[in-house]
């Protein structure tokens, strides 16, 4: 029977798997690199945790040896996946921070989206592959966590797979450190930059800086914490030869989690590996989800279902707000639609989201063509039912004069426009990455004939 602990985990990750991936269509259209990357790479690591949670929630059994080998490496490579989204993030933020023009050519956004999946793609994979180096066999299970990576503790260990994230981690932590230099030292300047693009400003760059700086704060003492905890408290054990390093690589040991929960060392390192995803996801969904642009799309996809079950919303006019039904009747106080109608002809201007490149959309630059469908002049009322007035009954009796109506005068229906909302900037997330394997379960080698790992 799964633990509590355990049930809590995969509610939790399969929650926020969808969180994340509520924002991530619009950011995708707007083919903004570096936070695609860290949405994709938080979901693919809670996504891999959910099903390794659910698969081995009371066994250990090697029952998807393929589906292990797989998601074994995916866990190695968050280590340092979502410190370098972060660093695309904090690059971006200093390319605006230190240019004089907000405006680029196709080819030097080209060139930047091209660096961007270099960075955030290409070191990942990088790093996976040199996990084989220093991968003593094949993978390990642990009953309630699933499939989890291996790493002999060897010298070069250190430096293949663990130390990575710790320059990733400083160079963006200079990248931020440069960005508030240049925006202290050219604030007049900068404002005059953004000020020929409405859709940055200097609130949302500051915000950006703030989340860069809590990517720094807790990408480096997670590394540097695992590798102190992996050098204290287990054995390293000396590089002897390739041969010696992958003997018996096809074995897998299978754990049991009354075996490693009773280990204080091992389940702290396999629950904080897990559940620092799980916190990166919801940081994000903090800033992203709530977000304006976020409130946007959310009432446009409610509009969406409304109107497939018969409904359609109303914008603010004056006679109210409200979701008025097909046969024309306000279900909400504060409406009517039968005034409305009788108004004249109600015109929505619609938004049209432009795909957008990586470094515009980085303030999610959204383009709005308005177009009216109709005009004042000479419109007519909605309504089939026309009421007689002292007016119209005066334009019809000959030599009778409308009262009140000079000859100058014309008449016209009017027509209310529905004003949509004002663009209000979104906020882009910093990572607090997690360290991947925080303390990476390694133990050493006695012989070729005994290996006693873990």
């Amino acid at each position: 029977m799964t633990s509590a602990a355990n049930t809590a985990f995969s509610a939790a990750s399969f929650i926020t798997f969808v969180l994340v991936c509520i924002p991530f269509p619009w950011h995708l259209q707007a083919w903004n690199t570096g936070t695609c990357l860290y949405m994709f790479w938080i979901a693919l690591g809670l996504l891999t945790y959910f099903i390794n949670s659910v698969i081995w929630s009371n066994n250990a059994i090697d029952i998807a040896p393929v589906w292990c080998d797989i998601t074994s490496k995916v866990i190695v490579g968050l280590s340092v996946a979502i410190p370098a989204a972060s660093l695309c993030i904090n690059h971006r933020l200093y390319c605006i921070a230190a240019v004089r023009s907000v405006t680029r050519t196709k080819a030097e956004k080209r060139r930047a989206i091209i660096v961007d999946l270099a960075i955030g793609l290409g070191i990942p994979v990088v790093v996976m592959a040199l996990h084989y180096i220093v991968q003593g066999h094949r993978y390990n299970i642990f009953e309630e966590v699933g499939c989890y990576p291996f790493t002999y503790n060897t010298p070069p260990a250190y430096f293949l797979v663990w130390m990575v994230p710790i320059p990733i981690g400083l160079t963006s932590g200079a990248y931020s450190i440069l960005s508030i230099i240049a925006f202290r030292k050219r604030h007049a300047e900068f404002k005059e930059i953004l000020s020929s693009n409405s859709n940055l400003n200097s609130s949302r760059f500051i915000r950006l800086m703030a989340l860069a700086a809590i990517e720094v704060a807790c990408c480096i003492p997670l590394a540097i914490a695992t590798m102190i905890l992996n050098a204290t408290r287990g054995e390293v054990r000396p590089w002897i030869s390739w041969e010696d390093t992958h003997w018996g690589f096809s074995r897998v040991d299978q754990i049991p989690a009354i075996i490693w929960r009773s280990d204080p060392n091992a389940n702290t390192g396999i629950e904080m590996s897990r559940w620092l995803v799980v916190v990166c996801g919801l940081i994000f969904f903090a800033f992203f989800g709530f977000a304006d642009e976020a409130q946007k799309h959310y009432k446009l996809a409610f509009d969406s279902v409304a109107k497939r079950v018969g409904y359609t919303t109303t914008g603010s006019t004056k006679v109210g707000t409200g979701v008025t039904s097909s046969t024309g009747f306000n279900k909400f106080k504060g409406g009517s639609s039968n005034i409305a109608s009788s108004q004249g002809a109600i015109f929505i201007r619609q938004e049209v989201v432009e795909k957008r490149d990586s470094f515009d959309s980085l303030s999610d630059m959204t383009s709005i063509k308005e177009s009216v469908y109709g005009s004042e002049t000479g419109s007519k009322p909605s309504s089939p039912f026309n009421t007689l007035t002292k007016t119209s009954i005066a334009q019809n009796t000959p030599g009778l004069k409308p009262p009140g109506v000079s000859s100058s005068e014309s008449t016209h229906t009017a027509s209310t426009v529905v004003e949509t909302a004002p663009r209000h900037p979104i906020s882009f997330p910093a990572s607090v990455p997690p360290s991947g394997s925080f303390l990476d379960l390694s133990a050493s080698k006695e012989g070729r004939g005994n290996d006693n790992k873990v």
